[in-house]
């Protein structure tokens, strides 16, 4: 092999910026996502449960119109069709501030919201009914009886998928760099096409996104065994099939 490695080009220039850049970016748009995605996936998977039907048609609509629509699409979506149809102003204001990356952050949140959703009814389905029906003869309204009770066992339920979906969705934000997001891919192709450094700026990339990912696996296997609740997570695993 006439190959000479060149890892020095990863930390000389401005390749340790860009890749440092890459990394804050990257984590970034990944916690806004999540975030976005949990709030939506909560309220969405605790309405596809309730007993008023039009509310679990409209939480039915949202996960199966959302989900079954491929990610790069909501990119493009997000950053070509949306700005448009708003406001000047704030047309003004996105491309001033970031617009690239506020239509990856909504198109990564979005599209795993619809995941998260199924997540947690398959939560709250896992619970007993009679979990439910306790809490009512306390007094607890059926929406007090979501916040306080219902809703808080679920999440401590599916932490096990939520992790899996976590770092499905930090490695999707890898899909941003279409729409010029300078996120972690975006500047390792950025490093190779500058040093023509392919299998150096690459491997940088793929090493940070398996630290990354281990990181989070680790921190959500701590969380799990801190808030498990022993003898039901069986319920949920068959619950989501």
């Amino acid at each position: 092999m006439t190959y000479q490695f060149d890892w020095s080009v990863l930390w000389t220039g401005q390749s340790g910026e860009w890749l440092l850049q890459g990394i804050l970016t990257t984590l970034g748009i990944s916690t806004l996502a999540w975030l976005l995605a949990a709030a939506l996936g909560t309220v969405s998977g605790a309405l596809r449960t309730v007993p008023f039907a039009p509310l679990r048609a409209l939480a039915t609509c949202y996960v199966e119109f959302f989900r079954n629509v491929p990610l790069l699409v909501w990119m493009f979506f997000w950053y070509f069709a949306v700005p448009p149809l708003l406001p000047g102003p704030l047309q003004d204001w996105l491309f001033n501030h970031g617009a690239e990356f506020w239509a990856g952050m909504f198109a990564l949140g979005v599209y795993h919201g619809a995941r998260f959703s199924e997540m947690i009814r398959s939560g709250i389905q896992s619970i007993p009914k009679t979990q439910f029906e306790a809490a009512l003869s306390t007094g607890l309204t059926t929406a007090q009886t979501y916040r306080f009770v219902i809703i808080p066992i679920a999440l401590r339920l599916i932490i096990p998928p939520i992790a899996n979906e976590s770092l499905n969705l930090l490695k999707n934000s890898s899909v941003a760099l279409t729409i010029s997001v300078t996120e972690l891919t975006f500047q390792t192709r950025q490093i190779e096409t500058y040093t023509a450094r392919a299998f150096e700026a690459l491997t940088a990339g793929t090493v940070i996104y398996l630290a990354l990912c281990l990181g989070i696996a680790t921190l959500m296997t701590k969380i799990e065994r801190r808030f498990a609740l022993p003898g039901m997570i069986g319920r949920v695993a068959s619950a989501e099939h």
